[in-house]
């Protein structure tokens, strides 16, 4: 297995810092460098962008962004017995790493980046879901962010880019592909990781639009699909009862059937009863 920099192999850097992955913290590590800089190329030209990376752990993926050229990484890590590691790495790139310890979901990355900013990383499995509805819903748009190059579970995955009346088909790929097109560019399995997780991975590469496809209140959508995907099998006047006292006079108003449910709705559906929603 050939190296991407002139840093001790990945498995090397585990054993001498003693970084062995925690399931609590949803750790799976990925130790082929080039792996690691082949899903950084699905991030495209990183040279005239910052990337902000989410719990980079040994810093895999890190080296394999900072290889192929990003201009500057921000990393935000949880479990400071990387830090020792990932302070190697900004040792061997001065000045294009920036290590922060901290909770992702709790860090604002903001005041560590400069425009362009793209997003790339291996999410953690038990925040990775939450993270992208909030990069997706944020009340201005376009984002602060380009593109998100991310990987989940295929199961995810899938759910990010599923279409209309497919099983997969929910909140994530409404969200998604509400103000982004997203596709899946890589597909990853088990033995590729380091402890190897039940399921195989896929990496989803996003791009903003400039503009939703359709008009619709961010937190109103969130709310409205959220309730709506809640309980799947019931119609849609049983599902969002809670989310507005006369909903069957919305869904009318936004030309849906109160018997629908709503794996039957596209896209444009859900953003009209999100406008109506919005009324209340």
């Amino acid at each position: 297995m050939s190296s991407i920099d002139t840093l001790p192999p990945l498995r090397d850097v585990i054993n001498t810092h003693d970084l062995k992955a925690r399931k609590s913290l949803g750790q799976n590590f990925l130790l082929d460098l080039n792996l690691t800089a082949k899903i950084a190329r699905q991030a495209g030209d990183m040279s005239e962008c910052d990337v902000l990376e989410i719990g980079p752990g040994p810093g895999g993926l890190t080296r394999g962004l900072l290889a192929e050229g990003a201009r500057h990484v921000l990393a935000i890590e949880k479990d400071k017995r990387c830090l020792p590691a990932l302070t190697e790495i900004a040792d061997a790139y001065p000045g294009r790493l920036t290590v922060i310890e901290g909770d992702a979901l709790q860090v604002d990355p903001l005041a560590h980046l400069t425009p362009p900013i793209r997003i790339a990383a291996n999410l953690p499995y038990n925040v990775g879901t939450e993270l992208l509805v909030r990069w997706l819903t944020p009340r201005e748009w376009p984002p602060f962010w380009q593109s998100l190059t991310l990987m989940f579970q295929r199961e995810v995955a899938e759910r990010i880019v599923a279409k209309p009346g497919s099983k997969a088909f929910g909140r994530l790929a409404l969200l998604a592909q509400w103000r982004a097109d997203a596709r899946i560019v890589l597909q990853l399995p088990p033995e590729a990781f380091t402890p190897p997780p039940k399921v195989s991975s896929a990496v989803v590469h996003l791009t903003a639009l400039a503009e939703p496809r359709y008009p619709a209140d961010p937190e109103v959508l969130n709310r409205v699909v959220a309730a709506a995907f809640n309980q799947r099998r019931k119609m849609l006047r049983s599902a969002l009862k809670g989310v507005a006292p006369d909903i069957e006079d919305r869904l009318l108003a936004a030309g849906l059937k109160p018997t629908d449910r709503a794996e039957q709705v596209p896209l444009e559906g859900f953003c009209a009863l999100a406008r109506e929603v919005a009324k209340v």
